[in-house]
């Protein structure tokens, strides 16, 4: 494809950023779909978008699911690529969607890692008293207490807890606000560490939680941080992030039963995207209900 279809692309990735204002991590998926649109269009010959039809981006799908790629992967390539088409198709550069239409392979539904109290509990009694124990126990005790996503986490300035109250401001996916109450232990905990803050953090740094080095503390970080303390505690060595997020969901949903609540503490757009809890508390309750209902147990043979 020529230079000026090639800055189209740049464009849209632009829109995303300043108009839709996309996480750069979401930007950054966009940038790699439409990498492996453009190898496809050069391996087939196809010189310009207008030569794309319905049949070409089924055999884009295709294509990648042969290289390896899963069903979710998919569904966000076709995703992405019906996006582009609809920006090109908005800006005047062709008269169709050849995406509009097309259907990816379904994925397979998979819940989310949890971790049940009592090793959330576990991870949260990691000992010391030192400034980085204490960042570490005041974002792993915020992340469980408000159920944010790491991104989230890792932004968060100092401005972003609401003086005077036990609340937190945050700007979730899509640039949107949210309002989110903080439990007492984490209010404790990042009151403890709001006091020694000073003493790594760079003077004219704004972010809530920083590095040994004084700066921003990056995600990557956190994650190595968080995989630590698991192995250390014995709460376990593959732990995520996102773990405490997904278990601050299932936590509240089991004792609330309240989806839509949690629809809005998580910043989910969409009830659907909240509803995969659903399985995960079923799954709870039956568990419970197999082990302790007379008449669920298989009877032992004679």
């Amino acid at each position: 494809m020529d230079a000026e279809q090639q800055s189209w692309q740049g464009e849209f990735l632009h829109h995303l950023s300043v108009e839709r204002r996309l996480s750069p991590h979401t930007i950054a998926a966009y940038r790699r779909d439409l990498a492996s649109l453009q190898r496809f269009c050069e391996q087939q010959e196809i010189g310009y978008w207008t030569a794309l039809n319905p049949a070409t981006v089924r055999a884009l799908l295709a294509w990648r699911h042969r290289q390896g790629l899963g069903g979710r992967s998919l569904q966000r390539l076709l995703s992405s690529t019906r996006s582009f088409f609809a920006y090109l198709l908005r800006e005047g550069q062709i008269t169709r969607n050849p995406a509009q239409g097309v259907s990816a392979p379904r994925a397979p539904a998979r819940l989310p890692e949890t971790l049940d109290v009592d090793r959330i509990t576990q991870l949260l009694a990691f000992p010391g008293n030192d400034p980085l124990a204490l960042r570490d126990r005041a974002i792993f005790e915020l992340i469980y207490s408000c159920g944010l996503r790491l991104a989230e986490l890792i932004s968060l300035d100092q401005h972003h807890l609401v003086a005077g109250t036990r609340e937190l401001r945050i700007l979730g996916k899509g640039n949107k606000t949210r309002i989110l109450p903080i439990g007492g232990a984490a209010v404790r905990a990042l009151e403890a560490w709001l006091r020694v803050r000073v003493s790594l953090a760079a003077i004219d740094e704004p972010a809530l939680f920083v590095s040994r080095r004084g700066t921003r503390l990056s995600a990557r970080a956190l994650q190595m941080r968080l995989r630590k303390w698991g192995l250390e505690t014995g709460a376990g060595g593959a732990l995520h992030p996102h773990m405490l997020r997904h278990s601050f969901a299932t936590h509240l949903l089991e004792s609330s039963g309240d989806l839509r609540a949690v629809q809005e503490l998580l910043g989910h757009a969409s009830i659907s995207t909240t509803q995969v809890y659903t399985h995960l508390d079923f799954q709870h309750l039956a568990t419970v209900y197999d082990r302790a209902h007379p008449r669920a147990r298989k009877q032992a043979r004679k």
